[in-house]
């Protein structure tokens, strides 16, 4: 089926397709562009689960890129699970995400908030552990009272984005090492996208899926207070692994 039609190159690009100069920085905003279209036809249904995808050659026909555009934000819909491979037969769609994650997601922007939730769980797994090991009584109270913040926010019915934001800051802190919170106060815009989705979708589903989220704040929580490094480290890298499958898999 073609769509292409709705496919644009970012106003103002006066590059070619192959144009050797700054081809790294056009390639890579053109393959999440053929990422984020990808997914979108696989939200609305038009490539259904188990269905096929068009051939490389036809994508890159129909969206006016070439093949290695499209061979890499197809090899990336396949990190994330969305697509697979199958010998002889070509690339085949595994899963649909939620259908409301282009209400409230920026456009364009799909392809790095998945990449921010993988980073995330890589860079704040290993924040909570240290803070496990590491934490002082006043770094321990402020994650404390970050966990009672967000108990307001969800009795209230709020979104909450800021008081989420403050949680993890609160963890980052509690290693005493500055790199964890210049690291992610350098990532606060993309995070506070990627909570703000979770917690947009969070609203409209049923309550319990805003109970599973603070459970497992409680479970971090309850590991660093107990300075277990491997406990705090899996909760916290489950937590944003969960967080990213509310998003992107409707769970």
């Amino acid at each position: 089926m073609d769509s292409g039609g709705d496919f644009n190159v970012t106003a103002g690009s006066t590059m070619k397709r192959d144009e050797g100069i700054g081809r790294s920085t056009v390639t890579g905003k053109l393959s999440d562009r053929v990422y984020d279209h990808v997914l979108s036809q696989v939200i609305v249904g038009i490539y259904p689960v188990n269905s096929r995808l068009p051939p490389e050659t036809r994508l890159a026909d129909q969206l006016g890129v070439s093949r290695p555009v499209v061979r890499e934000a197809l090899m990336r819909l396949r990190e994330d699970g969305l697509i697979a491979s199958r010998q002889g037969a070509g690339s085949f769609v595994m899963r649909r995400p939620a259908e409301d994650v282009y209400n409230y997601a920026p456009l364009g922007s799909i392809a790095d908030i998945q990449r921010c939730f993988i980073f995330r769980i890589a860079i704040e797994g290993e924040a909570a552990a240290l803070a496990a090991r590491d934490h002082d009584a006043e770094g321990l109270r402020r994650i404390i009272d970050a966990i009672a913040a967000l108990d307001r926010v969800i009795d209230e019915g709020a979104l909450g984005v800021e008081e989420d934001i403050a949680l993890h800051r609160a963890v980052a802190e509690a290693t005493g090492n500055r790199f964890f919170t210049a690291t992610l106060a350098a990532l606060e815009a993309q995070v506070a996208v990627g909570i703000a989705l979770n917690c947009n979708l969070s609203l409209i589903q049923p309550r319990d899926r805003l109970l599973r989220g603070q459970k497992e704040h409680r479970a971090v929580l309850d590991a660093i207070a107990a300075k277990d490094e491997a406990a705090a480290r899996a909760a916290m890298r489950l937590h944003i692994e969960n967080a990213r499958k509310r998003v992107f898999e409707g769970g």
